[in-house]
C-alpha cells in the first residue's frame, strides 16, 4: 500500500511540474543571442586620448574602434554593440547603442594623426592602461576635463549646447543609415515578434476574470426594483387622516 502511493505520489510530481518549467525554457531558448566579436590581440594593454568634449577615451593604436566610457570597453562589429569589463576578452552582447556614441565625431582619426581638432592645436595625453583604471572614475566624478575646458585643444571653444544636439541627431542619422546597422535592426524586429507571440500565452489567465463583474451588476438591479414600493409609503397615512378628519367632523 505505501509502495502504490509513493509510486502515485511521484508521477503526479512527474506529469505536473514539467509544465510550467518547460514552458520557460522555451521562450528562452527561441531566442538566439548574435555571435560574440572575434578576440583582439594586444602586445600590451591599449593606451587611450580622451576624445575632446566627451568623456569617452579610445585606443587609437588599433584599427578597430575600442572605445572605454563609464568603465566599459566597448566596441562595435557587425552593426552590433559589444561590452566588457576587460579589454581583450569577456565580451557580452549589449542590446542598445551606448550614450557617448553619438557625442564622438566620426573622424576623429584624422584629427588625431594630425594633431588638430578643427583648425586647433590638439595636444592630447596618451594614459596608460593602468593609470585609466585607477583614476577614471574620479576624473568623470570630478569632471577633470571640463575644467580643463578645452580637451588638450589650444584656444578651442566647446560648442554650445544646441550645436551639439543637432551633431548628435545627425551622427544617429548617419549610424541608422549603416547597412550592417540596419541588418542587425532587422535582426532584433523579428526577435521582439517571435516574443510578443509567446507572451499571450502567460497573459491569458487575467482575461478569465473580467466575466466575475457581470453577476455583481444583475444581483444590485432587484434591490433597486424593491425599494420602489417605498415611494408610495406616505400615501397610506393621509389615507388614514381623512377618517380621522371625519370623525372630528362627525363629533362636531
Amino acid at each position: 500500500m505505501k509502495k502504490l502511493l509513493f509510486g502515485t505520489m511521484v508521477l503526479a510530481l512527474v506529469i505536473v511540474v514539467p509544465i510550467p518549467t518547460m514552458a520557460r525554457v522555451d521562450i528562452h531558448v527561441s531566442i538566439p543571442l548574435p555571435p560574440l566579436p572575434p578576440p583582439i590581440v594586444f602586445a600590451a594593454p591599449p593606451e587611450v586620448v580622451v576624445i575632446p568634449e566627451t568623456h569617452a577615451y579610445v585606443a587609437p593604436d588599433i584599427d578597430v574602434d575600442l572605445f572605454f566610457w563609464n568603465g566599459w570597453w566597448w566596441r562595435l562589429w557587425e552593426g552590433r554593440w559589444y561590452r566588457s569589463h576587460y579589454y581583450d576578452r569577456g565580451w557580452g552582447y549589449y542590446d542598445d547603442v551606448p550614450s557617448f556614441y553619438f557625442d564622438v565625431d566620426p573622424g576623429w582619426r584624422g584629427h588625431y594623426r594630425d594633431h588638430n581638432w578643427y583648425g586647433h592645436r590638439w595636444n592630447y595625453e596618451r594614459i596608460p592602461n593602468r593609470r585609466l583604471q585607477q583614476n577614471w572614475k574620479g576624473w568623470q566624478d570630478n569632471r577633470r576635463w571640463e575644467r580643463r575646458g578645452t580637451w588638450g585643444v589650444q584656444s578651442y571653444q566647446p560648442r554650445p549646447e544646441q550645436q551639439r544636439q543637432e551633431l548628435r541627431q545627425q551622427r544617429q542619422q548617419q549610424y541608422q543609415q549603416r547597412p550592417e546597422v540596419q541588418q542587425h535592426e532587422q535582426w532584433r524586429q523579428q526577435q521582439q515578434r517571435k516574443s510578443q507571440v509567446q507572451k499571450p500565452k502567460g497573459q491569458q489567465q487575467p482575461q478569465v476574470q473580467q466575466p466575475k463583474q457581470q453577476p455583481q451588476e444583475k444581483v444590485q438591479q432587484p434591490q433597486r426594483q424593491e425599494q420602489k414600493p417605498q415611494v408610495q409609503q406616505p400615501k397610506h397615512p393621509q389615507s388614514q387622516g381623512k377618517p380621522q378628519g371625519g370623525e372630528e367632523e362627525h363629533r362636531k
